[in-house]
């Protein structure tokens, strides 16, 4: 639809103007910081930081409900830059200008609804939003789109040059960032690193066919994650982990997406995320909060974090009831299929601390809870969804696990819709489906296939007395003889009945 078609009050507002004063706030010690170079960590104190805008009062003199219109008439809009998570241009980054916006078909993922069948074996109603129909089939092209944006910015504004983006990566991370690195290859390069035999062959293959250089090291994704920080501290390299704020910045898109799908009627949702390097769970309060505090929505979802007892510091850090007992302690991961959330030492956890805490004084106590769940239940679920018409990854299957656990501690209320992030396709994790199809778990991984979830291919073997095309070429009659024979075959397999004459 064309600008001139839309109401006038509309027309000024739909297209956005370049505004606002960004700057980086650090979470420690409350130093605030200029956004003309990228910075990761506090120059001062080492904590991570958030990006924010003096000027985000300003947006308060639009009215939310004004908000809602603008933001919904954008979606009628054929301008690229504003297909993407860049339709709430004003919430995520209003310095960019549109020209500036890198735009790969990112945002704005469907959110599916589940069956009776799956809303019955999850004890309430829910939804998928899948994630995994990004371009690069997961969740963090959000974040990319974002951080390369405002790189991109620096390039065509600034004049920066020759950049190395880099990254530490479980797999999906490493994909986006090599992805959006080759659409500005004239002045960026991409680097990642992983940890060897800890990367699905499907998420490796992405970075090489992006043209990245890939270098795996022994460790885990921890490990990796010490050595590109410490590559970031003392060299000139871009790094694309979650410890770069405008990666945050972006993924709060999924919140905005969600009240745009539901109408901003949000309250009666909870929004179900896996926890993995805690960037996401972040941004998604992130998201929720900024929203409220424009009136856009009028209350907040309940938010519910998920990890695996294989990866489990956010989880333990909040078993502690006391606020002022608590204690962060990173821990040893154990294998998991849920590789994207294997992390025990999350560097977003700061961030997580500080949005739970004013979350919950919106809230209340109960809007955020964390709960833990097994191997065994993530691969079930995640079996058992795809099996009800989705296509979730292991982190989707960790989602849906967390659901059914949160419903079985009555940590939700079965009368909310619950909306689950698929955070990947399932072809990203299709070794692990092979594992429990073919019983060929490694015994760390503690998961033992369920008969009524595995499936694999039945070879029809033909007697030898019957003609088969993979002898050579058939006669015709020989060809019917194969047809007929292999057809009944099926037809006994399937157990058909003959059409009535």
């Amino acid at each position: 639809m064309k600008i001139d078609q839309f109401p006038s009050e509309m027309q000024v507002h739909v297209v956005p103007r370049i505004g606002g004063e960004y700057f980086y706030r650090c979470i420690g010690c409350e130093g605030c910081f200029g956004i003309e170079e990228l910075l990761y960590t506090c120059p001062k104190c080492g904590s991570v930081l958030l990006i924010e805008d003096r000027e985000r009062e300003r947006l308060k003199e639009i009215s939310g409900a004004k908000w809602r219109r603008i933001f919904d008439h954008r979606r009628m809009l054929n301008i690229p830059a504003l297909s993407g998570i860049y339709r709430f241009h004003e919430l995520l980054g209003s310095i960019i200008p549109l020209e500036d916006i890198v735009y790969l078909g990112e945002g704005h993922t469907p959110v599916i609804s589940a069956n009776e069948a799956m809303k019955d074996w999850a004890g309430m109603g829910l939804c998928y939003k899948n994630d995994g129909q990004n371009p690069s089939a997961s969740f963090k092209d959000r974040g990319m789109a974002s951080a390369f944006s405002y790189l991109n910015y620096l390039i065509n504004k600034r004049g920066v040059r020759n950049v190395l983006a880099i990254c530490a990566s479980t797999g999906d991370t490493s994909a986006s960032a090599a992805l959006y690195a080759s659409y500005l290859c004239r002045n960026v390069k991409s680097a990642v690193l992983l940890p060897r035999g800890k990367v699905t062959p499907q998420q490796l293959g992405q970075p090489l066919g992006n043209g990245a250089r890939v270098i795996e090291i022994p460790g885990v994704f921890d490990d990796c994650m010490k050595v590109v920080e410490y590559l970031s501290e003392n060299f000139s390299v871009a790094l694309m982990n979650s410890k770069n704020a405008w990666r945050i910045l972006g993924q709060e898109s999924y919140s905005y997406e969600i009240a745009q799908a539901f109408d901003y009627e949000v309250g009666g949702l909870a929004v179900v995320v896996p926890i993995g390097n805690a960037g996401n769970i972040t941004a998604v309060m992130a998201g929720f909060l900024k929203m409220y505090d424009l009136n856009i929505i009028d209350s907040l979802p309940a938010v519910i974090g998920v990890q695996s007892e294989h990866a489990n510091p956010v989880y333990l850090y909040y078993l502690e009831p006391e606020e002022a007992a608590r204690q962060f302690r990173p821990v040893a991961v154990r294998p998991s299929v849920a590789q994207a959330a294997m992390i025990g030492n999350p560097v977003s956890m700061p961030r997580v601390i500080r949005l739970v805490e004013q979350y919950r004084k919106i809230a209340g106590e109960e809007s955020v809870r964390i709960v833990q769940i097994s191997e065994q239940e993530i691969m079930d679920s995640m079996l058992v969804a795809n099996r009800n018409g989705h296509i979730a990854c292991t982190q989707g299957g960790e989602c849906l696990a967390g659901l059914r656990k949160a419903v079985a501690e009555n940590k939700i209320d079965k009368n909310r819709t619950a909306i689950l992030d698929a955070t990947a396709h399932a072809l990203k994790f299709a070794v692990f489906q092979d594992k429990y199809f073919f019983d060929t778990f490694e015994p760390e991984f503690e998961v033992t296939p369920k008969p009524e979830l595995q499936n694999a291919p039945l070879l029809l073997d033909l007697p030898d007395s019957v003609p088969s095309p993979a002898k050579g070429k058939l006669s015709a009659a020989e060809f019917e003889e194969f047809v007929e024979f292999t057809a009944l075959r099926i037809a006994g397999v399937l157990d058909l009945k003959h059409k009535k004459k």
